[in-house]
């Protein structure tokens, strides 16, 4: 049970005491005025009060005692009420409390060593630890950055922070988007210096760009759904709404072809250009329903060793359509993928070397090189960014 303070008590309440004593004084005049009823009383009132009021001390006749112990409660409830119901009210704040900050603000979120800092301006800067020893000033570490062209974002904020890269306590690893080619060519030597390795992926020019490819980075089931789900979401171009039948039937077809590549075919041959062989193969003839192509006949072949094959279920459930439906949803498939027809993408995306799957485990800055102009291979920086930002692998 919790305890009464009764110091505190009595003491919040002397004011009213005091008050009621004060008080007897009004029951002391009732009693003097003249009068055999109210409406007299009323009436000699202040020859009462002038009676009473001879005498400083307060009066202790029991129905004085009465009138004062009465005014004292009453007076007491009603401060108690409106404290109760007051409104909060901010004096002197009408227009609002903001204000700029001061270092002495912003001191508390500061790590002592420089280079253990998120540099936010020239003065201000906000530290990598996750885990201060106060949490009240644990901070996420994501910034946005909103400028036109040439207000220095990459100069002022961005090349600064790459320059972190010296810290020993929170070593990072960088990806960053290169649309000019310039970063890399300012701060690569830097980094190269501080023991990061350095990946370039270039969508401008292939022949300088390092090897990705996709199917490396698929350990499951799930990952081929997700690896599918980027690739279409990426590949609609400015089309909106539509009808999503086409789509869904796609994505059993990508499904079904990339588990097969994933679970049967060699490591060599897991990659896109294995994909576009597989949709080229697949004829289908409107007239004969009957007619197998070479993949039929290999998912026939799976399906009898492994009926419960994620490959095997997927295809069962597109050769479900008819075809002529079946002849749109290739050629549906074939439009997506008319990129990997140019010779140099096909190379690129053969076999990979960006080893995504690495970038939480070792000092890596990534860049990606890529058109500000020119979106068409856009859809290959996403799915980069699909298989480097799952949990726990990239720091920064």
């Amino acid at each position: 049970m919790k305890q009464v303070n009764v110091k505190k008590l009595a003491l919040s309440n002397l004011p009213y005491g005091v008050i009621g004593l004060f008080a007897t004084k009004l029951g002391q005049a009732w009693r003097l005025a003249e009068g055999a009823d109210a409406s007299q009383k009323l009436l000699h009132l202040l020859d009462g009060i002038s009676a009473a009021f001879q005498d400083s001390l307060p009066s202790f006749h029991p129905f004085d005692l009465l009138v004062g112990l009465v005014c004292g409660v009453l007076l007491r409830a009603a401060v108690y009420y409106k404290a109760k119901n007051a409104k909060k009210f901010r004096r002197n704040m009408e227009y609002g409390t903001a204000r700029w900050g001061t270092a002495a603000d912003i001191a508390p979120y500061i790590a002592p060593a420089f280079e253990d800092n998120i540099i936010l301006t020239q003065t201000e800067r906000l530290t990598m630890n996750n885990r201060p020893k106060d949490p009240k000033t644990a901070r996420n570490k994501n910034v946005l950055i909103v400028g036109g062209s040439g207000s220095g974002k990459t100069r002022f904020f961005l090349t600064p922070n790459l320059m972190q890269c010296t810290s020993k306590t929170y070593p990072v690893s960088f990806v960053v988007t290169d649309p000019k080619g310039d970063i890399v060519i300012n701060a690569g030597k830097l980094l190269q210096r501080n023991g990061y390795r350095i990946k370039i992926f270039n969508t401008i020019n292939f022949k300088k760009s390092m090897h990705y490819n996709p199917f490396a980075y698929i350990h499951s089931e799930k990952d081929i759904l997700k690896l599918v789900t980027t690739l279409i979401s990426n590949t609609k171009g400015e089309q909106k709404g539509g009808d999503a039948f086409w789509e869904k039937a796609e994505t059993l077809l990508y499904c079904a072809l990339i588990g097969f590549i994933h679970y049967e075919a060699p490591v060599e041959e897991q990659n896109f250009a294995t994909l576009i062989e597989f949709i080229n193969a697949m004829e289908v003839r409107e007239d004969d329903e009957e007619f197998k192509n070479p993949v039929d006949l290999m998912f026939e072949e799976l399906a009898e060793r492994e009926p419960n094959h994620f490959a095997v279920r997927q295809y069962a459930k597109y050769r479900l359509a008819a075809g002529k439906t079946a002849k749109s949803i290739l050629v549906s498939c074939g439009a997506r993928l008319a990129p990997f027809d140019i010779a140099e993408l096909r190379e690129v995306t053969a076999y990979d070397e960006l080893e995504l799957d690495t970038l939480g485990d070792q000092k890596t800055a990534l860049f990606f090189i890529m058109s500000d102009t020119d979106d068409s291979f856009n859809f290959l920086i996403s799915m980069c960014y699909t298989c480097a930002h799952k949990p726990g692998r990239v720091k920064q």
